[in-house]
Parts: C-alpha cells; sequence; structure tokens
C-alpha cells in the first residue's frame, strides 16, 4: 500500500505521539524498526501519518519504549484501530484539508475549549452568519466554494448530537457579540441562535465583557481539543492562511494556562446570558 499523499490530523496525532514516545526512550528509528521487523522508512512514514499501524504493533512499541502510562497507550491502541470515515470525508478534495482536520478534531475530542476575540465559535454560527462571513473572503469566493463552506461548518453541529459528544467550554468576547455580520437582523438571529445553544447541557458560554479590560489571548481565535489523556489534546489556531495546528507538551500545558487565565476574566453562565440579551435588544 503506498503512503498516504494528505494523512488527516489524528494519523497526524497518533504519528507524533509515538514519536515522541521514541524519542523519550532514547531509540533511533532504525531501532524501532528492528523491534517490528521493518525498514527505517516505515517507521519515519508512520511516525509522519503517512502509513498507519496497528494496535497490535502499537503496544509493541509501548512496551519497548517503556511507556508508564497505560492509559496513553490504551488511547493510541484506540486510535491506531480507528477506521472511520467520518462526516467530513465527503468534502474531501472540494475544501481545504484544515476544514476538515478541525471537524475531526472536535469529532473525537472528549472536551473541547474555544476562545474567539472577534468572531462567534464557527460551531455556533447560524447559516446567514457563515455566509456573511464568506462573503467577505479575499480574494472572493465563488458562489459554489461558499456554498461547499457553509455547509461544512453547519454539520459541525453534529457533534452535539452524539450521546457520548464531547463537553463545550466557549469564552467569547463581547465585541465578537457586536460583529454585525450581515446585517442588524442576522446578528440579532445570531444571538439568539447563541443563547438557545447555551441551554444545551454540555455547552457552557461565557462572555469576556468590555470592561474587563486587557487580558490574555486577546486577538487570537484558540480551539483546544482535549484527549483521552492530556498528552494526545492538539491546539488549532486561526491564522489568515489557514489553521495551525499544536501538539508539543510545553505549548499544550501553555495554551491550559491560557485558557484558565482567560475564564477567570470571563463572566459567569448567567452574566453572560444576560449581557447577550442586552447587545440582542441594542440590534
Amino acid at each position: 500500500m503506498p503512503p498516504r499523499s494528505n494523512p488527516t490530523i489524528r494519523q497526524r496525532r497518533l504519528g507524533a505521539a509515538l514519536r515522541q514516545l521514541r524519542e523519550q526512550a532514547g531509540m533511533s528509528a532504525s531501532d524501532a524498526a528492528a523491534l517490528l521487523g521493518v525498514d527505517r522508512t516505515r517507521i519515519s512514514n508512520t511516525e509522519a501519518g503517512r502509513f498507519g499501524i496497528s494496535p497490535a504493533r502499537v503496544r509493541t512499541l509501548a512496551c519497548n519504549y517503556r511507556c508508564p502510562d497505560p492509559v496513553l497507550v490504551d488511547a493510541l491502541a484506540d486510535m491506531a484501530r480507528d477506521h472511520t470515515k467520518g462526516w467530513w470525508e465527503e468534502y474531501r478534495g472540494t475544501l481545504p484539508a484544515f476544514f476538515l482536520d478541525i471537524a475531526e478534531l472536535e469529532w473525537h475530542a472528549c472536551r473541547i475549549r474555544n476562545a474567539l476575540t472577534s468572531h462567534i465559535p464557527g460551531i455556533l454560527q447560524t447559516e446567514d452568519h457563515v455566509r456573511a462571513i464568506f462573503d467577505h473572503v479575499i480574494p472572493s469566493l465563488p458562489a459554489d466554494e461558499i456554498d461547499l463552506r457553509v455547509s461544512h461548518r453547519l454539520q459541525r453541529r453534529r457533534v452535539f448530537d452524539r450521546e457520548d459528544g464531547p463537553a463545550y467550554d466557549a469564552i467569547v468576547h463581547e465585541s465578537a457579540l457586536r460583529m454585525q455580520f450581515g446585517g442588524r437582523g442576522v446578528a440579532r438571529a445570531q444571538l439568539r441562535h447563541l443563547l438557545e445553544a447555551g441551554e444545551h447541557d454540555r455547552v457552557t458560554l461565557r462572555v469576556i465583557p468590555f470592561e474587563a479590560g486587557g487580558f490574555p489571548g486577546a486577538g487570537q481565535t484558540i480551539l483546544y481539543a482535549c484527549g483521552p489523556v492530556p498528552g494526545l489534546d492538539t491546539v488549532q489556531l486561526d491564522t489568515s492562511h489557514g489553521s495551525v495546528f499544536i501538539d508539543s507538551d510545553m505549548q499544550l500545558a501553555n495554551y491550559r494556562q491560557l485558557f484558565d487565565m482567560m475564564e477567570r476574566c470571563a463572566l459567569n453562565e448567567a452574566e453572560s446570558r444576560d449581557v447577550i440579551h442586552t447587545i440582542a435588544k441594542q440590534l
């Protein structure tokens, strides 16, 4: 089987975790290859997500790497076993890969933490709001491309329909709530949708008001997808050129601390709902 040309974020995440375990064990790729009876290239391709690996071989490597965390080993074996094609696969080849990676991250997360200062969280946007955002993309997108992006973004909500879906915690700055993408009517409907979403059992929505002043993470759009263990967490950052995905232990620890600090700057849920109600009435 030839190597994958475009491994998904989950495939790359599994490979990165295996590489980290190998490096922590002080073993070379050649050493790991000898354990499995394969050549060094196979290990390199597996760690890059370009080749799959069986759960049994994951456990063999973890044992020889002396991994002390059985929960992590079980989680890696599950990732290797999972060959499910998610709903986002219908967009492969028609949308940029990072759109699909975000959906895959959300679908497999145990918890999602989202922080935004200039936009409503994508997974909580209404159709009209989404369309208005993509209407402002430069260079302008063709109509069929906009339709695909809108459809994909709305389908991301399906994660909330799962009985075992992740908890979702969003921190939104007041400035994002006051942006009027699509005009007053669209903005008003978007805020009402936010209030309805906040009533979901697994959704926590909190607002950082203007009165909070400066705060850590201002200006950033961050999605923190929690894995079954902290070592499998992934951070996704929005940039003007697409998404950046981060998974190093030190950076993950920094973003966990950042979210904790942002939560301390935010209003509680009840106060946040009051702010959203007030802004909606002013539109």
